[in-house]
């Protein structure tokens, strides 16, 4: 049984904030890019449970170079008719100062729903993320690959960190964007399930008991689609360019692909338990690419650059087959010049002053379309 890598197709969906060009505070844009934007990309543009934000969807895209042309479109023709509107847009996990409390919700039955279910952890969930959907042959591969690569979505979070301030405090955090979502409930690292109808089941009991009343409000960091054959990647702050969104979803293909081959070859990547995963994921979010995280295997710190490069050179044997080296060669540059996070950081540092780290946000979201 030979490995198809035409089978490990990609989607990417972003949030971006919606600002004031001049104060550079999260503005409503009362659905207006949204509407201009359905005019030009259909449903590739839709509403956020906050009036701030806008996401965008590419197509189903069978490469990495497919996805990148996608998202810089997407990006150019939001950045586009947001400019033609009065607004700026940008790409954090969070934004650097504005107060959540002063945020409108889109009026509508789903995000109306959520607000009256989760109260107050639902009205200050101003955050902006990055999904990336991978599709598989079969959903019973889709479980045995999300249960494998649970253990490196720290790692990759690490290198999407891009939220280190909240409300005009400097939390201290590389990602506080995760801090706030974890107020949700069904977040987070999830459980291996032993097979795909075991995670089924768990669906079913939700939706059963009234938990849930669907499979999306299951809003772990990483899940199988419960209709098609796709792991969804729900860890990452939102990047501040497109350069970096397009490395990390070749970085969550080529690990796919990865799990994959090993299956194919009756092997597998050691099963980790969600506790052990969850002390990495704090270290992520903590100090990004600049901390340590534990090799399990070894039972030792290990400094995370030095982690990437090893995820690297894991899947350094599928990116050519993927057509992907040239995009996932850009975490190079990633580590050499930090991360989201980091960049805001030195801003600050440099400005000492919130509304330029926002402007420079701002500057970003189209730096090398």
């Amino acid at each position: 049984m030979n490995l198809n890598y035409k089978s490990f197709t990609i989607g990417v969906e972003e949030e971006y904030m919606v600002m004031d060009p001049v104060t550079m505070e999260l503005k409503s844009h009362e659905q207006k890019i949204v509407q201009e934007g359905q005019k030009m990309i259909k449903d590739k543009v839709k509403a956020e449970m906050h009036q701030a934000t806008v996401e965008v969807g590419t197509d189903i895209c069978r490469d990495i170079d497919e996805a990148h042309q996608d998202v810089t479109v997407l990006r150019k023709t939001i950045s586009d008719i947001a400019g033609s509107l009065g607004f700026a847009m940008g790409a954090s996990g969070t934004h650097p100062f504005s107060h959540w409390e002063s945020q409108l919700i889109t009026d509508h039955v789903r995000y109306n729903e959520i607000v009256n279910e989760l109260q107050e952890a639902a009205r200050s969930n101003l955050i902006f993320g990055l999904h990336v959907h991978v599709g598989m042959e079969t959903r019973e591969m889709a479980n045995h690959i999300a249960n494998s690569t649970r253990y490196f979505l720290p790692h990759i979070y690490a290198l999407s960190t891009n939220s280190p301030f909240w409300e005009g405090r400097l939390t201290g955090y590389k990602s506080f964007r995760t801090k706030v979502f974890d107020k949700f409930p069904r977040t987070g690292i999830p459980e291996a399930f032993e097979s795909i109808e075991a995670y089924d089941s768990y669906v079913k009991m939700l939706m059963k008991t009234n938990c849930i009343d669907n499979a999306k409000k299951i809003w772990w960091d990483l899940r199988v689609h419960p209709f098609f054959n796709t792991v969804e990647f729900r860890i990452c702050d939102v990047p501040m360019t497109v350069n970096e969104t397009i490395a990390i979803a070749a970085l969550f293909q080529a690990i796919c692909a990865k799990i994959h081959k090993l299956r194919l070859q009756n092997m597998n990547y050691m099963q980790y338990p969600r506790a052990l995963i969850n002390e990495n994921k704090w270290r992520a979010s903590r100090y990004g690419i600049d901390g340590y995280l534990i090799d399990f295997g070894k039972e030792e710190e290990i400094n995370t650059r030095v982690l990437i490069y090893e995820l690297l050179d894991f899947v350094d044997d599928v990116v050519d087959e993927l057509g992907s080296r040239h995009r996932i060669n850009y975490v190079h540059k990633m580590l050499e010049n930090g991360t989201g996070a980091d960049r805001q950081l030195a801003v600050y540092s440099e400005q000492k002053n919130l509304v330029q780290v926002a402007g420079y946000i701002s500057n970003q979201f189209l730096a090398d379309t």
